[in-house]
């Protein structure tokens, strides 16, 4: 067996010991070598999602309605992951808005109460998804599943566009313990996570549905790229869940487009 095919299933379970709260064993996970996650990061971030394309699938077997079958998969969404993504959404959100100086913004980000910035940006995230997922819910179960696979795929490689673009902001902070991929293997992560977007295809998603569903992923963690960069001169571990959220909000909505 060749080394990387050895290595393969470690770096997914090591990605979803970091990405998410599965019990899945051992807590501790090694650094995580994102030279290594062209094929284990997506394939983390796409069981996340099955997460919630199963509890969307119990939905409809229990006759719920495609509004409450949404909020039940977007809230084993977020207990899957520990709402990791969420509270960075909060911290850039109110660190972004709140701050007046880059290290005023530095500060609020790492203080662990929640302003109001914060609650909006995760009332509009959260209300967002369940619209969305809703829509695609009340056409057919069967792709709203597949697609909160391959949204939790893809968001989860569009999610590292600071890191690819950006220094961190902070000699301590998350991007002074991993390094950032080569851009060669961020491309075949990005190819990775798109071959999940075959079985939402074969669901009945156009294929204009998922070219649109890539550019919005990789145009909207370009956007925070872009703001971090001018807000607080690089990225954090916030910035990055930031990234993530609006990134799977951006997928879902241009799926959910008839």
């Amino acid at each position: 067996m060749a080394p990387m095919q050895r290595l393969l299933p470690a770096d997914i379970l090591n990605f979803l010991r970091f990405y998410s709260r599965l019990p899945i064993g051992d807590r501790a996970h090694a650094p995580l070598d994102f030279a290594r996650m062209a094929l284990a990061l997506p394939i983390a971030g796409a069981l996340i999602g099955a997460t919630g394309a199963a509890s969307l699938i119990v939905a409809r077997i229990c006759h719920l309605p495609p509004f409450a079958g949404a909020v039940v998969g977007v809230a084993v969404l977020v207990l899957a992951t520990g709402a990791l993504h969420e509270d960075g959404l909060a911290d850039v959100a109110d660190g972004f808005g709140g701050g007046a100086t880059r290290e005023a913004k530095l500060a609020i980000m790492r203080d662990s109460r929640i302003g109001t910035y914060g609650v909006l940006a995760l009332c509009f995230s959260v209300l967002l998804r369940v619209a969305v997922i809703a829509s695609i819910f009340e056409r057919s179960v069967t792709l709203a599943a597949l697609t909160l696979v391959f949204a939790g795929a893809l968001s989860r490689v569009a999610g590292l566009a600071p890191m690819m673009w950006l220094t961190p902001a902070r000699p301590d902070g998350l991007g002074a313990t991993v390094v950032a991929p080569s851009r060669e293997i961020w491309a075949r992560a990005w190819f990775a996570a798109a071959a999940f977007g075959v079985a939402p295809w074969l669901a009945g998603a156009g294929v204009s549905q998922m070219v649109a569903a890539i550019i919005a992923a990789f145009a909207v963690a370009t956007l925070v790229t872009k703001i971090a960069k001018h807000q607080i001169g690089g990225y954090t571990g916030d910035v990055l869940g930031a990234a993530q959220q609006l990134a799977e909000v951006a997928i879902l909505a241009a799926l959910s487009v008839v």
